[in-house]
C-alpha cells in the first residue's frame, strides 16, 4: 500500500474514530494514548487532534 493512500485511510478514520486514525499513521505511541483521551472527553477535540497528528 503507497504511503498516500495510508494517510487517506487514516484521515477518513480519523474522522470517523479518532483513535484508530492516529493508530494507522503512527502506531502504539503517546499521541495515541492522548487521542483515546481527548475523544473520551468529547469527540469533536479527539478529531481535530487526530487530524492535527495525520497532516502536521
Amino acid at each position: 500500500m503507497a504511503s498516500g493512500t495510508s494517510n487517506l485511510i487514516a484521515i477518513i478514520a480519523a474522522v470517523f474514530i479518532p483513535p484508530l486514525g492516529v493508530f494507522i499513521h503512527e502506531g502504539l505511541t503517546g499521541r495515541f494514548w492522548i487521542c483515546v483521551v481527548l475523544t473520551l472527553l468529547f469527540f469533536v477535540p479527539g478529531m481535530i487532534y487526530a487530524l492535527w497528528c495525520i497532516l502536521g
